[in-house]
Order: C-alpha cells, then structure tokens, then sequence
C-alpha cells in the first residue's frame, strides 16, 4: 500500500498570548493532521512566538509520531551556507533546512514570498490571526485563502 503524505505549515503573530489552552488546542490539532490526515511534513519560517510554540509542539509529538519532518525555510539562499546562517538556526532542531526559489524583485519582500512558497508546499495551514491587515501573518492568511488551501485559524477556535 502506497501512503502518501501530506504537509502542514505554521503563520501567527510575532507576539501572542501563549496560554496553556492554546498549547492544548495546538497539540490536539497537530495530532488530528499526523494521525488521521496523514501530515508528516512541516514547513516553518521561524519568526516569532506562534512559530516558536508550533515548532516546540511538533518537536515534543516527535517523541510519540517519529516519522514527523520538520522542515526550515529560508528567506535568504546566503543562508544556505552554515557559516551565513543566523546563530540561532541548528541543525538539530529540524531535519531538513532548505531555501526554497522565490519569485520576488526586492529584499524587503523575500519573507513575504518565502511564506507564499511556504503555502504553496502545504496541504494544510494552521495560523493565528486576528484580522490585523498590515502584519505578515494576516497576508499570508489571504494568500491561502487565494491558493484555497485548507485553513485552521486557532485564533478563531480559542
């Protein structure tokens, strides 16, 4: 039998209220995609506390679900080579680093495309947004609604 997987990627706030209800909510949506969606591979961007949070779940379930990928996408492609790569970015926290081609014409606009690149490789999108039309996380939110992708926003399920 041929399984094929499925793929998850992660957009929030920089700054957000990180609650116990909001971990268990994540855990048990996290679950749900690995166990009955057949989601093995995460994509994330790595900034901010959303981020942060969903990316110390997925490590955590890891233990129970060993076959989970997690997966770090890179706004820069210097980043490619470990000595330009931010200190904070190890390889041990992710089994996969790479820079995925972005169609952009302007630095300041690689984390935008970055993220459209993110979704574009993602069945599913789990985001926390609240309807703040200048954040990034807000953009990216349309850009899914636009490519139809299926969407759990947590900040609408507290």
């Amino acid at each position: 039998m041929n399984v094929e997987f499925k793929s998850c990627s992660c957009f929030g706030h920089n700054k957000i209220n990180v609650s116990k209800h909001l971990k268990e909510k994540l855990m048990s949506i996290f679950k749900e995609l690995i166990s009955k969606e057949n989601v093995k591979y995460f994509y994330f961007g790595g900034f901010g506390e959303f981020d942060d949070l969903c990316h110390s779940i997925i490590t955590e379930l890891k233990n129970e679900y060993p076959e989970v990928y997690r997966i770090f996408c890179l706004s820069d492609p210097r980043h490619q080579r470990l000595s330009k790569r931010p200190k904070w970015l190890k390889d041990e926290d992710y089994e996969e680093i790479t820079y995925l081609d972005l169609n952009f014409d302007y630095w300041y606009t690689r984390i935008y495309f970055r993220n459209c690149e993110i979704i574009d490789h993602s069945d599913f999108v789990v985001f926390y947004v609240n309807h703040t039309e200048k954040s990034g996380a807000y953009k990216a939110l349309q850009y899914a609604i636009k490519k139809k992708k299926q969407i759990i926003n947590i900040c609408t399920n507290l």
